[in-house]
């Protein structure tokens, strides 16, 4: 499944995030939720997320330190679990605190995963992305005209 679209929700008081409906039957299989690069957390599924360590982390050599600083960086953030009855995954301080959730949030769709950002956070990169849309489209379509 690609998830698609942006949603707006806030934590309850207990840090539970409610996962949109459209997106919980990719996570029915559990869910790895993860510190991103950016001031976001990335939930993915389970075995998406196994996959993604897969391709794109080990085939780097653990005697090279910035190999060992991405598996770091992403597996200690990582936390693990399953959604509770009514969809909802909790959001350890930790993460809260590193990436700034805390009340409103943005559940974005980012195509192999979800991102969840501080709603601040994204309604101001959101804005300074569609101003980039063109040069970005530009920069990666491999050539000029």
């Amino acid at each position: 499944m690609a998830f698609r679209g942006q949603h707006e929700h806030s934590l309850d008081s207990k840090d539970r995030l409610t996962v949109p409906r459209k997106f919980r039957a990719a996570l029915d299989d559990g869910y790895v939720l993860a510190k991103g690069p950016d001031a976001c957390l990335w939930l993915y599924a389970t075995k998406d997320f196994d996959a993604m360590e897969e391709r794109y982390v080990a085939p780097h050599s653990p005697f090279g330190a910035d190999a060992r600083n991405l598996r770091r960086m992403l597996n200690a953030s990582a936390d693990e679990g399953e959604l509770d009855a009514a969809g909802r995954i909790r959001i350890p301080d930790d993460l809260k605190k590193l990436t700034g959730i805390d009340g409103a949030c943005a559940v974005v769709g980012a195509g192999d995963y979800i991102e969840i950002w501080n709603a601040e956070a994204w309604a101001k990169l959101n804005e300074d992305l569609l101003g980039q849309f063109a040069d970005v489209a530009e920069n990666l379509s491999g050539g000029s005209e």
